[in-house]
Protein backbone atom coordinates (compact mmCIF):
# COMPACT_ATOMS: atom_id res chain seq x y z
CA UNK A 1 0.00 0.00 0.00
CA UNK A 2 3.02 2.22 0.31
CA UNK A 3 3.10 2.93 -3.43
CA UNK A 4 -0.41 4.32 -3.63
CA UNK A 5 0.23 6.26 0.00
CA UNK A 6 3.21 7.89 -2.00
CA UNK A 7 0.77 8.61 -4.66
CA UNK A 8 -1.91 10.21 -2.44
CA UNK A 9 1.18 12.20 -0.97
CA UNK A 10 2.24 13.29 -4.05
CA UNK A 11 -1.28 14.67 -5.34
CA UNK A 12 -1.65 16.15 -1.81
CA UNK A 13 1.64 18.47 -1.88
CA UNK A 14 1.02 19.09 -5.86
CA UNK A 15 -2.42 20.71 -4.78
CA UNK A 16 -1.30 22.73 -2.32
CA UNK A 17 1.53 23.92 -3.63
CA UNK A 18 -1.09 25.26 -6.76
CA UNK A 19 -3.65 26.59 -4.21
CA UNK A 20 -0.72 28.93 -2.96
CA UNK A 21 0.47 29.36 -6.12
CA UNK A 22 3.92 28.24 -5.76
CA UNK A 23 6.01 26.29 -8.38
CA UNK A 24 5.54 22.15 -8.22
CA UNK A 25 8.28 20.80 -10.44
CA UNK A 26 10.34 19.11 -7.10
CA UNK A 27 7.45 17.50 -4.08
CA UNK A 28 10.33 16.49 -2.08
CA UNK A 29 8.50 13.90 -1.22
CA UNK A 30 10.62 11.30 1.34
CA UNK A 31 11.51 9.30 3.48
CA UNK A 32 11.10 11.13 6.69
CA UNK A 33 13.94 11.50 9.52
CA UNK A 34 14.48 8.53 12.04
CA UNK A 35 12.99 10.83 15.01
CA UNK A 36 9.71 11.69 12.97
CA UNK A 37 6.74 9.30 13.47
CA UNK A 38 5.48 9.78 9.85
CA UNK A 39 4.97 7.26 6.78
CA UNK A 40 6.48 9.88 4.35
CA UNK A 41 7.61 13.39 4.19
CA UNK A 42 7.53 16.44 2.15
CA UNK A 43 11.02 18.56 2.37
CA UNK A 44 9.73 21.15 -0.15
CA UNK A 45 9.36 23.89 2.03
CA UNK A 46 13.70 24.05 2.00
CA UNK A 47 13.55 24.47 -1.52
CA UNK A 48 10.89 26.86 -1.70
CA UNK A 49 11.75 29.03 1.53
CA UNK A 50 13.34 31.54 -0.83
CA UNK A 51 11.16 31.75 -3.26
CA UNK A 52 8.48 32.41 -0.26
CA UNK A 53 10.28 35.17 1.52
CA UNK A 54 9.54 33.01 4.26
CA UNK A 55 11.62 30.59 6.73
CA UNK A 56 11.31 26.65 5.86
CA UNK A 57 9.29 26.00 9.25
CA UNK A 58 6.61 28.49 8.09
CA UNK A 59 6.43 27.70 4.60
CA UNK A 60 6.28 23.95 6.02
CA UNK A 61 2.94 25.12 8.11
CA UNK A 62 0.87 27.61 5.03
CA UNK A 63 1.60 24.01 3.00
CA UNK A 64 -0.17 21.81 5.48
CA UNK A 65 -2.67 23.93 6.24
CA UNK A 66 -3.94 24.01 2.43
CA UNK A 67 -4.14 20.22 2.25
CA UNK A 68 -7.75 19.49 2.73
CA UNK A 69 -8.42 16.46 4.20
CA UNK A 70 -12.35 17.07 4.57
CA UNK A 71 -14.05 13.80 3.35
CA UNK A 72 -16.34 16.23 0.51
CA UNK A 73 -13.31 16.88 -1.07
CA UNK A 74 -10.52 14.99 -2.56
CA UNK A 75 -10.74 11.55 -1.61
CA UNK A 76 -7.45 9.95 0.11
CA UNK A 77 -7.63 6.61 0.79
CA UNK A 78 -4.80 6.36 3.41
CA UNK A 79 -3.53 9.52 4.29
CA UNK A 80 -4.93 9.74 8.06
CA UNK A 81 -3.67 13.40 8.83
CA UNK A 82 -0.97 15.95 8.29
CA UNK A 83 1.29 17.48 10.89
CA UNK A 84 4.67 19.24 10.88
CA UNK A 85 7.89 19.67 12.62
CA UNK A 86 10.37 22.53 11.52
CA UNK A 87 10.46 22.30 7.84
CA UNK A 88 9.26 19.12 7.40
CA UNK A 89 5.49 18.26 6.36
CA UNK A 90 4.92 14.78 7.51
CA UNK A 91 2.30 12.75 6.55
CA UNK A 92 0.91 9.76 8.49
CA UNK A 93 -1.41 6.71 7.70
CA UNK A 94 -4.95 5.27 8.59
CA UNK A 95 -6.38 1.87 9.63
CA UNK A 96 -7.15 1.39 6.11
CA UNK A 97 -3.66 1.73 4.76
CA UNK A 98 -2.62 -1.32 7.65
CA UNK A 99 -5.84 -3.19 6.75
CA UNK A 100 -5.06 -3.58 2.83
CA UNK A 101 -1.54 -4.31 3.41
CA UNK A 102 -2.62 -7.06 5.61
CA UNK A 103 -5.08 -8.23 3.16
CA UNK A 104 -2.64 -7.83 0.02
CA UNK A 105 0.15 -9.63 1.84
CA UNK A 106 -2.09 -12.87 2.72
CA UNK A 107 -1.28 -13.51 -1.19
CA UNK A 108 2.07 -15.77 -1.66
CA UNK A 109 2.85 -13.66 -4.87
CA UNK A 110 3.15 -9.97 -2.79
CA UNK A 111 5.99 -8.27 -3.98
CA UNK A 112 4.66 -8.76 -7.82
CA UNK A 113 4.28 -5.84 -9.47
CA UNK A 114 1.40 -4.92 -12.49
CA UNK A 115 2.37 -6.36 -15.96
CA UNK A 116 4.73 -3.49 -17.48
CA UNK A 117 3.79 -4.70 -20.87
CA UNK A 118 7.98 -4.36 -21.66
CA UNK A 119 10.75 -7.26 -22.70
CA UNK A 120 14.10 -7.55 -21.24
CA UNK A 121 16.42 -9.74 -22.46
CA UNK A 122 19.57 -10.08 -19.31
CA UNK A 123 22.28 -11.47 -20.78
CA UNK A 124 25.06 -12.73 -18.34
CA UNK A 125 28.16 -15.03 -17.44
CA UNK A 126 28.96 -15.52 -21.02
CA UNK A 127 32.40 -17.26 -19.94
CA UNK A 128 33.99 -19.16 -22.39
CA UNK A 129 33.23 -22.45 -22.98
CA UNK A 130 36.77 -23.89 -22.26
CA UNK A 131 36.22 -25.31 -18.51
CA UNK A 132 34.52 -24.94 -15.03
CA UNK A 133 32.91 -21.69 -14.00
CA UNK A 134 35.34 -19.95 -11.71
CA UNK A 135 34.29 -17.98 -8.54
CA UNK A 136 35.11 -14.79 -9.71
CA UNK A 137 32.83 -15.21 -13.13
CA UNK A 138 30.30 -17.56 -10.39
CA UNK A 139 29.89 -13.17 -9.27
CA UNK A 140 28.72 -12.70 -12.80
CA UNK A 141 26.15 -15.46 -12.10
CA UNK A 142 25.24 -14.39 -8.82
CA UNK A 143 24.55 -10.98 -10.16
CA UNK A 144 22.90 -11.38 -13.48
CA UNK A 145 20.38 -13.91 -12.03
CA UNK A 146 19.25 -11.64 -9.60
CA UNK A 147 18.90 -9.12 -11.45
CA UNK A 148 16.57 -10.92 -14.41
CA UNK A 149 14.36 -11.91 -11.17
CA UNK A 150 14.23 -8.45 -9.79
CA UNK A 151 12.81 -7.58 -13.19
CA UNK A 152 10.55 -10.17 -13.23
CA UNK A 153 8.86 -8.63 -9.81
CA UNK A 154 8.75 -5.67 -11.48
CA UNK A 155 6.06 -7.03 -14.01
CA UNK A 156 9.01 -7.20 -16.81
CA UNK A 157 8.97 -10.35 -19.18
CA UNK A 158 12.71 -11.25 -19.29
CA UNK A 159 14.66 -14.01 -20.60
CA UNK A 160 17.94 -14.66 -19.64
CA UNK A 161 20.74 -15.57 -21.92
CA UNK A 162 23.90 -16.61 -21.99
CA UNK A 163 26.28 -15.15 -25.25
CA UNK A 164 28.57 -18.28 -26.41
CA UNK A 165 31.77 -17.73 -27.92
CA UNK A 166 31.87 -20.55 -30.04
CA UNK A 167 34.07 -18.98 -32.86
CA UNK A 168 37.36 -17.42 -31.28
CA UNK A 169 40.66 -18.57 -30.76
CA UNK A 170 40.63 -19.85 -27.49
CA UNK A 171 37.48 -22.54 -29.02
CA UNK A 172 39.60 -23.16 -31.98
CA UNK A 173 42.34 -23.98 -30.01
CA UNK A 174 40.07 -26.41 -27.19
CA UNK A 175 38.93 -28.04 -30.71
CA UNK A 176 42.53 -28.86 -32.02
CA UNK A 177 43.98 -29.99 -28.46
CA UNK A 178 40.79 -32.40 -27.95
CA UNK A 179 41.31 -33.68 -31.63
CA UNK A 180 44.75 -33.76 -30.89
CA UNK A 181 45.81 -35.30 -27.16
CA UNK A 182 44.50 -38.52 -26.09
CA UNK A 183 42.77 -38.65 -22.43
CA UNK A 184 45.29 -41.27 -21.29
CA UNK A 185 47.88 -38.64 -21.46
CA UNK A 186 45.97 -36.26 -19.23
CA UNK A 187 46.27 -35.87 -15.72
CA UNK A 188 42.76 -37.66 -14.07
CA UNK A 189 39.50 -34.78 -14.32
CA UNK A 190 38.88 -33.24 -11.03
CA UNK A 191 35.34 -34.19 -11.46
CA UNK A 192 32.91 -36.52 -13.03
CA UNK A 193 31.76 -33.98 -15.29
CA UNK A 194 32.17 -32.81 -19.09
CA UNK A 195 33.38 -29.68 -18.49
CA UNK A 196 35.96 -30.97 -15.86
CA UNK A 197 36.95 -33.35 -18.41
CA UNK A 198 37.34 -31.39 -21.45
CA UNK A 199 39.17 -28.59 -20.01
CA UNK A 200 42.48 -30.94 -19.23
CA UNK A 201 42.27 -30.71 -22.99
CA UNK A 202 42.33 -27.60 -23.17
CA UNK A 203 44.89 -26.82 -20.85
CA UNK A 204 47.08 -29.39 -22.41
CA UNK A 205 46.76 -27.47 -25.39
CA UNK A 206 47.92 -24.30 -23.96
CA UNK A 207 50.99 -26.12 -22.63
CA UNK A 208 51.96 -27.43 -26.19
CA UNK A 209 51.37 -24.21 -27.66
CA UNK A 210 54.01 -22.43 -25.06
CA UNK A 211 56.70 -25.04 -24.38
CA UNK A 212 56.89 -27.12 -27.84
CA UNK A 213 59.45 -26.11 -30.28
CA UNK A 214 59.31 -23.42 -33.28
CA UNK A 215 58.29 -25.98 -35.78
CA UNK A 216 55.56 -28.06 -33.96
CA UNK A 217 53.76 -25.06 -32.78
CA UNK A 218 53.65 -23.28 -36.20
CA UNK A 219 51.91 -26.56 -37.39
CA UNK A 220 49.35 -26.42 -34.50
CA UNK A 221 48.88 -22.63 -34.92
CA UNK A 222 48.26 -23.62 -38.81
CA UNK A 223 45.35 -26.05 -37.31
CA UNK A 224 43.82 -23.80 -35.22
CA UNK A 225 43.96 -21.10 -37.79
CA UNK A 226 41.88 -23.03 -40.31
CA UNK A 227 39.61 -24.00 -37.75
CA UNK A 228 38.86 -19.66 -37.49
CA UNK A 229 38.98 -19.74 -41.15
CA UNK A 230 36.43 -22.60 -41.27
CA UNK A 231 33.86 -21.36 -38.68
CA UNK A 232 33.88 -18.03 -40.22
CA UNK A 233 33.42 -19.41 -44.11
CA UNK A 234 30.11 -21.33 -42.77
CA UNK A 235 31.51 -24.89 -42.81
CA UNK A 236 29.72 -27.14 -41.75
CA UNK A 237 31.76 -29.96 -41.04
CA UNK A 238 34.23 -27.43 -38.74
CA UNK A 239 31.10 -26.18 -37.21
CA UNK A 240 30.31 -29.82 -35.81
CA UNK A 241 34.12 -30.05 -34.45
CA UNK A 242 33.49 -26.97 -32.58
CA UNK A 243 30.04 -27.75 -31.47
CA UNK A 244 31.24 -30.76 -30.17
CA UNK A 245 33.64 -29.92 -27.94
CA UNK A 246 31.44 -26.37 -26.70
CA UNK A 247 28.27 -28.75 -26.01
CA UNK A 248 30.09 -30.55 -23.57
CA UNK A 249 31.52 -28.14 -21.66
CA UNK A 250 28.35 -26.50 -21.68
CA UNK A 251 26.23 -29.17 -20.05
CA UNK A 252 28.54 -29.57 -17.64
CA UNK A 253 28.70 -25.81 -16.66
CA UNK A 254 24.70 -26.01 -17.09
CA UNK A 255 25.23 -28.14 -13.34
CA UNK A 256 26.91 -25.63 -11.99
CA UNK A 257 24.23 -22.74 -12.62
CA UNK A 258 21.92 -25.73 -11.64
CA UNK A 259 23.26 -25.38 -8.25
CA UNK A 260 22.93 -21.76 -7.66
CA UNK A 261 19.29 -22.30 -9.53
CA UNK A 262 20.44 -19.81 -11.45
CA UNK A 263 18.54 -20.41 -15.05
CA UNK A 264 19.09 -19.67 -18.37
CA UNK A 265 16.24 -19.68 -21.12
CA UNK A 266 18.53 -19.35 -24.19
CA UNK A 267 22.38 -19.91 -25.46
CA UNK A 268 22.96 -17.55 -28.05
CA UNK A 269 25.79 -18.85 -29.81
CA UNK A 270 27.90 -16.33 -32.08
CA UNK A 271 28.32 -18.74 -34.67
CA UNK A 272 24.96 -17.70 -35.49
CA UNK A 273 25.53 -14.15 -36.57
CA UNK A 274 28.58 -15.41 -38.90
CA UNK A 275 26.05 -18.39 -40.21
CA UNK A 276 22.95 -15.90 -40.97
CA UNK A 277 25.63 -12.70 -42.49
CA UNK A 278 24.42 -10.52 -39.86
CA UNK A 279 28.18 -10.46 -38.80
CA UNK A 280 29.49 -9.31 -42.62
CA UNK A 281 26.86 -6.73 -43.03
CA UNK A 282 27.54 -5.02 -39.90
CA UNK A 283 30.84 -5.28 -41.03
CA UNK A 284 29.74 -3.85 -44.92
CA UNK A 285 28.26 -0.77 -42.97
CA UNK A 286 31.24 0.12 -40.24
CA UNK A 287 33.16 0.11 -43.59
CA UNK A 288 31.17 2.86 -45.23
CA UNK A 289 31.03 4.97 -42.00
CA UNK A 290 32.77 8.15 -41.97
CA UNK A 291 35.05 7.44 -38.81
CA UNK A 292 35.73 4.04 -40.42
CA UNK A 293 39.67 3.67 -40.80
CA UNK A 294 42.16 1.15 -42.43
CA UNK A 295 45.32 0.84 -40.22
CA UNK A 296 47.80 -1.39 -38.73
CA UNK A 297 46.20 -3.74 -41.46
CA UNK A 298 42.92 -3.73 -39.88
CA UNK A 299 39.75 -2.28 -40.43
CA UNK A 300 38.86 0.04 -37.52
CA UNK A 301 36.22 2.84 -36.57
CA UNK A 302 38.10 6.15 -34.54
CA UNK A 303 35.60 7.02 -31.88
CA UNK A 304 37.94 10.18 -30.85
CA UNK A 305 34.12 11.55 -31.55
CA UNK A 306 32.95 9.47 -28.24
CA UNK A 307 35.95 11.16 -26.04
CA UNK A 308 37.15 7.15 -26.84
CA UNK A 309 40.46 6.55 -27.60
CA UNK A 310 41.15 3.42 -28.55
CA UNK A 311 39.91 2.25 -31.74
CA UNK A 312 37.61 -0.66 -32.08
CA UNK A 313 39.02 -3.14 -34.79
CA UNK A 314 36.08 -5.20 -36.42
CA UNK A 315 38.20 -6.73 -39.26
CA UNK A 316 41.55 -8.33 -39.48
CA UNK A 317 43.63 -8.54 -42.40
CA UNK A 318 42.58 -11.82 -43.33
CA UNK A 319 38.97 -10.86 -43.86
CA UNK A 320 37.92 -12.17 -40.31
CA UNK A 321 36.11 -10.97 -37.59
CA UNK A 322 36.22 -10.08 -34.04
CA UNK A 323 34.18 -11.16 -30.97
CA UNK A 324 32.25 -7.52 -30.89
CA UNK A 325 31.94 -7.66 -34.40
CA UNK A 326 29.32 -10.66 -33.86
CA UNK A 327 28.19 -8.61 -30.67
CA UNK A 328 27.52 -5.86 -32.66
CA UNK A 329 24.88 -8.23 -34.89
CA UNK A 330 24.13 -9.89 -31.56
CA UNK A 331 22.99 -6.84 -30.31
CA UNK A 332 21.38 -5.51 -33.34
CA UNK A 333 19.14 -8.65 -32.86
CA UNK A 334 18.56 -8.44 -29.35
CA UNK A 335 17.20 -4.70 -29.82
CA UNK A 336 15.16 -5.65 -32.84
CA UNK A 337 13.06 -8.56 -30.57
CA UNK A 338 13.27 -7.13 -26.94
CA UNK A 339 11.92 -3.31 -25.36
CA UNK A 340 15.40 -2.99 -23.28
CA UNK A 341 18.67 -5.02 -23.26
CA UNK A 342 21.06 -5.58 -19.95
CA UNK A 343 23.98 -7.16 -20.34
CA UNK A 344 25.93 -8.02 -17.11
CA UNK A 345 30.11 -7.30 -17.25
CA UNK A 346 32.87 -7.58 -15.11
CA UNK A 347 34.61 -4.21 -14.73
CA UNK A 348 37.82 -5.19 -16.86
CA UNK A 349 35.34 -4.91 -19.82
CA UNK A 350 34.13 -0.88 -19.14
CA UNK A 351 36.31 -0.04 -22.43
CA UNK A 352 35.07 -2.91 -24.20
CA UNK A 353 31.29 -1.58 -23.14
CA UNK A 354 31.92 1.79 -24.51
CA UNK A 355 33.43 0.98 -27.52
CA UNK A 356 30.63 -1.34 -28.39
CA UNK A 357 27.62 1.14 -27.32
CA UNK A 358 29.44 4.02 -29.26
CA UNK A 359 29.73 2.01 -32.50
CA UNK A 360 26.10 0.73 -32.18
CA UNK A 361 25.31 4.68 -32.12
CA UNK A 362 27.46 4.74 -35.40
CA UNK A 363 25.33 1.71 -37.34
CA UNK A 364 22.01 3.99 -36.25
CA UNK A 365 21.09 2.29 -33.18
CA UNK A 366 19.11 3.61 -30.31
CA UNK A 367 21.42 3.06 -27.44
CA UNK A 368 18.75 4.28 -25.00
CA UNK A 369 17.44 0.93 -24.02
CA UNK A 370 20.88 -0.65 -23.37
CA UNK A 371 22.08 -0.86 -19.95
CA UNK A 372 25.37 -2.65 -19.00
CA UNK A 373 26.11 -2.45 -15.63
CA UNK A 374 29.52 -4.01 -14.06
CA UNK A 375 30.63 -5.97 -11.43
CA UNK A 376 33.96 -6.57 -9.34
CA UNK A 377 35.60 -9.82 -8.24
CA UNK A 378 35.34 -12.19 -5.69
CA UNK A 379 38.59 -12.80 -3.43
CA UNK A 380 38.62 -15.30 -0.98
CA UNK A 381 40.35 -15.37 2.13
CA UNK A 382 43.61 -15.99 2.17
CA UNK A 383 44.37 -20.02 3.21
CA UNK A 384 40.13 -20.01 3.26
CA UNK A 385 40.49 -22.33 0.49
CA UNK A 386 42.86 -24.23 -1.73
CA UNK A 387 43.89 -22.99 -5.58
CA UNK A 388 44.53 -25.31 -8.11
CA UNK A 389 47.97 -24.09 -9.57
CA UNK A 390 46.76 -22.52 -13.05
CA UNK A 391 43.08 -22.99 -12.38
CA UNK A 392 42.01 -20.96 -9.90
CA UNK A 393 39.01 -21.58 -7.62
CA UNK A 394 36.19 -23.33 -8.88
CA UNK A 395 32.61 -22.28 -7.88
CA UNK A 396 31.75 -25.59 -7.41
CA UNK A 397 34.68 -25.97 -4.91
CA UNK A 398 33.12 -22.46 -3.36
CA UNK A 399 29.42 -24.58 -3.17
CA UNK A 400 30.73 -27.28 -1.46
CA UNK A 401 32.36 -25.93 1.04
CA UNK A 402 29.72 -24.07 1.93
CA UNK A 403 27.26 -26.96 2.18
CA UNK A 404 29.92 -28.75 4.34
CA UNK A 405 30.19 -25.81 6.64
CA UNK A 406 26.43 -25.16 6.84
CA UNK A 407 25.83 -28.90 8.01
CA UNK A 408 28.45 -28.50 10.79
CA UNK A 409 26.36 -25.58 11.53
CA UNK A 410 22.89 -27.03 11.38
CA UNK A 411 24.42 -30.27 13.41
CA UNK A 412 25.47 -27.72 16.17
CA UNK A 413 22.12 -25.76 16.17
CA UNK A 414 19.67 -29.19 16.62
CA UNK A 415 18.96 -28.76 20.38
CA UNK A 416 17.59 -25.04 19.60
CA UNK A 417 15.50 -25.34 16.40
CA UNK A 418 11.95 -23.14 15.83
CA UNK A 419 10.56 -26.47 16.22
CA UNK A 420 10.84 -29.84 18.42
CA UNK A 421 10.60 -32.38 15.20
CA UNK A 422 12.87 -34.60 14.54
CA UNK A 423 15.00 -34.24 11.23
CA UNK A 424 16.08 -36.81 9.24
CA UNK A 425 19.40 -36.93 7.27
CA UNK A 426 17.82 -36.12 4.27
CA UNK A 427 16.65 -33.28 5.59
CA UNK A 428 19.84 -32.10 7.00
CA UNK A 429 21.10 -32.69 3.53
CA UNK A 430 18.11 -30.20 2.27
CA UNK A 431 19.05 -27.23 4.30
CA UNK A 432 22.55 -27.54 4.60
CA UNK A 433 22.32 -26.67 0.87
CA UNK A 434 19.84 -24.38 1.02
CA UNK A 435 21.94 -22.15 3.99
CA UNK A 436 25.09 -23.29 2.40
CA UNK A 437 24.12 -21.70 -1.35
CA UNK A 438 21.88 -19.30 0.35
CA UNK A 439 24.90 -18.23 2.17
CA UNK A 440 27.16 -17.73 -1.11
CA UNK A 441 24.39 -16.52 -2.77
CA UNK A 442 23.17 -13.57 -0.89
CA UNK A 443 26.91 -12.70 0.49
CA UNK A 444 27.57 -11.10 -2.98
CA UNK A 445 24.16 -10.13 -4.27
CA UNK A 446 24.12 -7.91 -0.83
CA UNK A 447 26.78 -5.67 -1.84
CA UNK A 448 26.92 -2.98 -4.65
CA UNK A 449 28.37 -4.95 -7.22
CA UNK A 450 30.61 -2.47 -7.99
CA UNK A 451 32.69 -3.48 -5.06
CA UNK A 452 35.09 -5.76 -4.45
CA UNK A 453 34.16 -8.95 -2.06
CA UNK A 454 36.42 -10.83 -0.23
CA UNK A 455 34.50 -13.95 1.05
CA UNK A 456 34.08 -14.43 4.95
CA UNK A 457 32.57 -17.76 6.51
CA UNK A 458 32.06 -17.01 9.80
CA UNK A 459 29.87 -14.06 8.67
CA UNK A 460 28.32 -15.56 5.72
CA UNK A 461 27.26 -18.67 7.69
CA UNK A 462 26.77 -16.11 10.81
CA UNK A 463 22.87 -17.81 11.61
CA UNK A 464 22.67 -14.57 14.27
CA UNK A 465 24.06 -11.63 12.11
CA UNK A 466 23.41 -10.06 9.28
CA UNK A 467 23.57 -12.97 6.36
CA UNK A 468 21.35 -15.34 4.69
CA UNK A 469 20.99 -17.85 7.25
CA UNK A 470 19.64 -15.18 9.39
CA UNK A 471 17.11 -14.30 7.13
CA UNK A 472 16.38 -17.32 6.09
CA UNK A 473 15.78 -18.75 10.12
CA UNK A 474 12.78 -16.05 10.27
CA UNK A 475 11.29 -17.61 7.33
CA UNK A 476 11.42 -21.01 9.24
CA UNK A 477 10.87 -19.17 12.05
CA UNK A 478 7.27 -18.49 10.41
CA UNK A 479 6.49 -21.38 9.59
CA UNK A 480 6.91 -22.92 13.20
CA UNK A 481 4.53 -20.64 14.16
CA UNK A 482 1.72 -21.10 11.85
CA UNK A 483 2.23 -25.10 12.00
CA UNK A 484 1.97 -24.28 15.92
CA UNK A 485 -1.14 -22.55 15.58
CA UNK A 486 -2.82 -25.43 13.88
CA UNK A 487 -1.89 -28.08 16.06
CA UNK A 488 -2.55 -26.15 19.02
CA UNK A 489 -5.33 -24.00 18.73
CA UNK A 490 -8.88 -24.59 17.51
CA UNK A 491 -8.24 -21.87 14.41
CA UNK A 492 -8.56 -23.31 10.88
CA UNK A 493 -4.82 -21.51 9.56
CA UNK A 494 -6.09 -22.17 6.08
CA UNK A 495 -9.49 -20.51 6.37
CA UNK A 496 -7.58 -17.17 6.95
CA UNK A 497 -7.63 -15.67 3.51
CA UNK A 498 -8.09 -12.35 2.92
CA UNK A 499 -11.61 -12.18 3.52
CA UNK A 500 -11.91 -13.21 6.52
CA UNK A 501 -8.58 -11.86 8.62
CA UNK A 502 -9.60 -10.35 11.79
CA UNK A 503 -9.84 -6.32 11.69
CA UNK A 504 -6.79 -4.55 12.11
CA UNK A 505 -7.47 -2.38 15.21
CA UNK A 506 -6.56 -5.71 16.80
CA UNK A 507 -2.74 -5.29 15.97
CA UNK A 508 -2.08 -1.99 17.89
CA UNK A 509 1.43 -2.24 19.39
CA UNK A 510 4.31 -0.86 18.20
CA UNK A 511 6.12 -3.93 17.03
CA UNK A 512 3.01 -5.42 14.63
CA UNK A 513 2.48 -1.75 13.34
CA UNK A 514 6.32 -1.42 12.27
CA UNK A 515 5.80 -5.15 10.92
CA UNK A 516 3.34 -3.75 8.93
CA UNK A 517 4.96 -0.75 8.15
CA UNK A 518 7.72 -2.95 6.10
CA UNK A 519 5.41 -5.00 4.60
CA UNK A 520 3.68 -2.51 3.20
CA UNK A 521 7.07 -0.95 1.78
CA UNK A 522 8.31 -4.14 -0.22
CA UNK A 523 6.41 -3.66 -3.33
CA UNK A 524 7.86 0.10 -3.63
CA UNK A 525 10.85 -1.13 -2.64
CA UNK A 526 11.14 -3.88 -5.51
CA UNK A 527 10.09 -0.91 -8.14
CA UNK A 528 12.99 1.47 -7.12
CA UNK A 529 15.79 -1.37 -7.02
CA UNK A 530 14.33 -2.20 -10.74
CA UNK A 531 14.68 1.13 -11.97
CA UNK A 532 18.19 0.71 -10.89
CA UNK A 533 19.09 -2.81 -11.34
CA UNK A 534 20.00 -2.65 -7.59
CA UNK A 535 18.81 -6.13 -6.56
CA UNK A 536 21.25 -5.36 -3.11
CA UNK A 537 18.45 -3.28 -2.27
CA UNK A 538 16.21 -6.11 -1.65
CA UNK A 539 18.77 -7.87 0.31
CA UNK A 540 19.48 -4.84 2.77
CA UNK A 541 15.94 -4.81 2.59
CA UNK A 542 15.55 -8.23 3.69
CA UNK A 543 17.65 -8.14 6.63
CA UNK A 544 16.25 -4.90 8.09
CA UNK A 545 12.58 -7.13 7.63
CA UNK A 546 14.20 -10.20 9.73
CA UNK A 547 15.22 -7.35 12.68
CA UNK A 548 11.70 -6.21 12.36
CA UNK A 549 10.06 -9.28 12.20
CA UNK A 550 12.21 -10.64 15.47
CA UNK A 551 11.50 -7.40 17.59
CA UNK A 552 7.92 -8.52 16.59
CA UNK A 553 8.40 -12.33 17.49
CA UNK A 554 9.64 -10.96 21.15
CA UNK A 555 7.22 -8.57 21.96
CA UNK A 556 4.19 -10.13 20.95
CA UNK A 557 2.96 -14.13 21.21
CA UNK A 558 1.12 -15.55 18.84
CA UNK A 559 0.03 -18.91 20.82
CA UNK A 560 -0.55 -17.59 24.04
CA UNK A 561 -2.44 -13.93 22.81
CA UNK A 562 -5.04 -13.19 25.09
CA UNK A 563 -7.63 -14.19 23.15
CA UNK A 564 -8.31 -16.51 19.85
CA UNK A 565 -9.28 -13.72 17.78
CA UNK A 566 -5.72 -11.86 18.66
CA UNK A 567 -4.17 -15.34 17.76
CA UNK A 568 -6.13 -14.78 14.31
CA UNK A 569 -5.14 -11.40 13.79
CA UNK A 570 -1.16 -12.01 14.57
CA UNK A 571 -0.66 -15.15 12.45
CA UNK A 572 -2.32 -13.47 9.60
CA UNK A 573 0.76 -11.06 10.32
CA UNK A 574 3.01 -13.95 10.82
CA UNK A 575 1.92 -15.28 7.13
CA UNK A 576 2.26 -11.39 5.67
CA UNK A 577 5.44 -11.60 7.14
CA UNK A 578 6.19 -15.09 5.87
CA UNK A 579 5.16 -13.69 2.30
CA UNK A 580 7.35 -10.84 2.15
CA UNK A 581 10.38 -12.14 3.13
CA UNK A 582 10.02 -15.63 1.14
CA UNK A 583 9.74 -13.30 -2.20
CA UNK A 584 12.71 -10.72 -1.33
CA UNK A 585 14.56 -14.19 -0.73
CA UNK A 586 13.68 -14.95 -3.86
CA UNK A 587 14.34 -12.12 -5.71
CA UNK A 588 18.36 -12.54 -4.63
CA UNK A 589 18.09 -16.30 -5.81
CA UNK A 590 17.79 -17.55 -2.11
CA UNK A 591 15.85 -20.54 -1.07
CA UNK A 592 13.33 -20.30 2.05
CA UNK A 593 13.31 -23.07 3.83
CA UNK A 594 10.48 -24.32 5.63
CA UNK A 595 12.55 -25.60 9.26
CA UNK A 596 16.13 -25.31 10.25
Amino acid sequence: MFRPFRSEVEHAVESALQTLALPTDDLGVETPPEDVPATLASSVAFRLARSAKDSPPRVADDIAAAIDLEPDSQTYEYIDHVDTRGPYINFHVNDAYYMDTLTAAQDPEYGHLPNTGQSVVVEHTSANPTGPVHVGRGRNTIFGDAVARLLEYNGDTVDRHYYLNDAGRQVGVFTWAYEKFDADSLPDPERDRPDYDLVRYYRRGNEFLENADADAVESAEDEIASIINGLEAGNTETYERVQTVVDQVIDGMQQSFDRLSAIFDEFIKETRFIQNGDADAVVERLKSADCAVYEDDAWQIDLSAYDIEKNLVFLRSDGTTLYTTRDLAHHEWKFDNYDASVTILGEDHKLQAEQLDATLQILGNDTDQLRQPFYSWVNLPEGGMSTRKGTGVDLDDLLDEAIARAREEVHDRLGSRVRDDSLSSDDIDRIARQVGVGAVRYDIVSKQPTKGITFEWDRALDFEAQSAPYIQYVHARCCGIETEVNSNTDLDIDALTSDSIPDITMLRTDAERALLQEIARFPAVVESAAADLEPHVIATFARSFAEQFNTFYRECSVLNAESEIMTAARVSLVRAARHTVANALDIVGVEAPQSM
